[in-house]
């Protein structure tokens, strides 16, 4: 394969499938082009080595290494459980209960917003799980108030990276400091842990920190910017996203909801759903350490524990739950017979498109994307610009590979290279502008599994939501920016933390003026907001 680690060629596949997919709104053939132009240029245009290079790579998806690729194949096993069990209950009329109960009790649509963010900030043991948990028990609620499914899978995907990322209790925490361990027994710093150094680097996490404050004032205030607000508007009308391009990924529209059903039937099987993961990554997490001869403790086991087989776990225990619920109803077998095959056919999309993802981002990793993008920072820059400099690498990398976790494995080494050669004091701000730069990317790319996963939590057209979220990624990164900025340049936290405050207060007055330019009629606020 011909080496592209040095050349600008290594991006020609990420960017051409992310301007294709935002240009022409369609994901699946964007990344198609992307990963022709990858494998075509990996193999210099030879046809047979680039079909067997592309074949190599489906097949790996599936099984790699002599076994069962588990991780690929236990998720996308979790969200067709997860369509199952979103359509068992949906059919059991759960969904229409708990919409006609939240009718009643959440008053208006900035209620039903701030019950959708509570639940981002209080699901914070996985952003796969986040996603799809918080949308399914939201949408209900949301819907019900005309709140768009634009809007809903902002507000999912700005709280479940975010929260993840500055959460220890979580897989991402988990493999944070587990990196972290690494750099610090590298460097021979005793002064204090990984754990420690996590704590600290959370309030320096200026994009995750900003993030959710923006996310809080969306979900208080509805602020609606670009193309938002015609979602918005649409929503208003009744139109909860764009039905000219049909129903979107988890969603079936063709079930048939009985009547009779309660609010436990959707309740339950959640509440049953998080109780079994949470348990099942506490012991294969467990298991782990065990194996290893480490004593338990719940870093431990979130570092230790097999994700995508507890995410599984939970879905299963969760689905039979739900049957359980259902005994005694007279329901048709045949109305279970269809609520299985739509739940399949409502996540096939985006499973569809995680294949796609994964197959590009393999392509990107051989082509070194993110070895070329990481080159730009060399000995001759100043160390007071690192922090700034490595956000936006940061972001960059993770917006074109598509994976906030890949690069936080690639750049926070080559950071904590780079900064303890010139200036060991801003190790962890370093640190912490790598993590926030990771989800920024992560955040904007089209590619990314977690922005796909949102999508399909909310119901929401996949490249929509993308186009939705940006002013609003936007607006919490330059915040960051400056942040970073005037850290490095201060040398204090607090001084950086408190410039980019100020600097979010004003993004957000600006955007409040913009905003009203384009203001929703009075009429419609009313009515949604009654």
């Amino acid at each position: 394969m011909v080496d592209y680690s040095t050349s600008v060629l290594s991006l020609v596949p990420a960017l051409l499938a992310i301007i294709m997919a935002i240009t022409t709104r369609k994901v699946i053939p964007s990344l198609g082009v992307g990963i022709i132009a990858g494998v075509l240029l990996l193999h210099n245009f030879n046809p047979l080595e680039s079909i067997q290079y592309l074949w190599s790579n489906v097949i790996a998806l599936f099984w790699a290494d002599g076994a069962i690729n588990e991780w690929n194949v236990l998720l996308i096993a979790f969200l067709l459980l997860l369509g199952i069990l979103s359509s068992i209950i949906q059919t059991s009329g759960g969904a229409r209960a708990f919409g006609e109960w939240a009718a009643s009790n959440v008053k208006t649509a900035r209620g039903a917003r701030l019950v959708s963010f509570g639940l981002g900030i209080l699901i914070f043991i996985d952003d796969y799980f986040n996603s799809l948990a918080v949308g399914n028990i939201s949408r209900p609620l949301t819907d019900r108030k005309k709140v768009s499914r634009a809007k809903l899978a902002y507000m999912i995907d700005s709280t479940a990276a975010p929260v993840c990322v500055i959460s220890p209790l979580s897989s991402w925490g988990a493999y944070i400091i587990a990196i972290i361990a690494g750099i610090l027994a590298k460097y021979s710093i005793d002064s204090y842990s990984s754990f420690s150094a996590f704590i600290q680097i959370i309030p320096m996490n200026f994009y995750a920190v900003f993030a959710l404050l923006l996310t809080a004032y969306v979900a208080y205030t509805g602020l609606a910017i670009g193309p938002m607000r015609t979602h918005e508007l649409r929503a208003l009308q009744g139109e909860l996203y764009d039905t000219s391009k049909g129903a979107p990924m988890g969603m079936s529209e063709d079930l048939n909801e009985h009547e009779g059903g309660k609010v436990r039937d959707l309740i339950v099987p959640i509440i049953a759903l998080i109780i079994a993961t949470v348990s099942a990554m506490l012991y294969t997490g467990g298991q782990a350490l065990a194996a290893d001869g480490q004593s338990f403790s719940l870093i431990g086991a979130f570092e230790s524990t097999d994700v995508t087989r507890s995410l599984v776990t939970g879905a299963v225990i969760s689905l039979i739950v739900a049957l359980l619920l259902l005994i005694g109803r007279k329901i048709p077998a045949k109305d279970y017979g269809q609520a299985t095959w739509g739940g399949i056919r409502a996540m096939w999309p985006a499973v569809l498109i995680l294949l796609f993802a994964w197959t590009i981002i393999a392509v990107i990793g051989d082509m070194k994307t993110g070895d070329y993008l990481a080159s730009f920072v060399t000995d001759s820059i100043s160390p007071s610009y690192l922090p700034f400099l490595l956000f936006m690498i940061a972001g960059l990398m993770a917006f074109s590979t598509g994976t906030s976790w890949g690069t936080f494995g690639l750049m926070l080494p080559i950071g904590a290279d780079l900064i303890m050669a010139v200036e060991p004091e801003l190790l962890l701000p370093t640190l912490a502008a790598v993590l926030a730069g990771a989800v920024f990317g992560d955040h904007c790319s089209p590619i990314s599994d977690t922005t796909i996963l949102s999508s399909t939590g909310a119901g929401s057209h996949h490249i929509d939501h993308v186009l939705t979220q940006l002013p609003y990624a936007l607006i919490s990164a330059g915040v960051a920016a400056v942040g970073y900025l005037v850290l490095g340049v201060s040398g204090s936290m607090w001084i950086g933390f408190f410039a980019a405050l100020a600097t979010f207060i004003v993004a957000l007055i600006i955007a409040q003026i913009i905003s009203k330019r384009g203001r929703v009629p009075a009429d419609m606020r009313a009515e949604r907001e009654a």
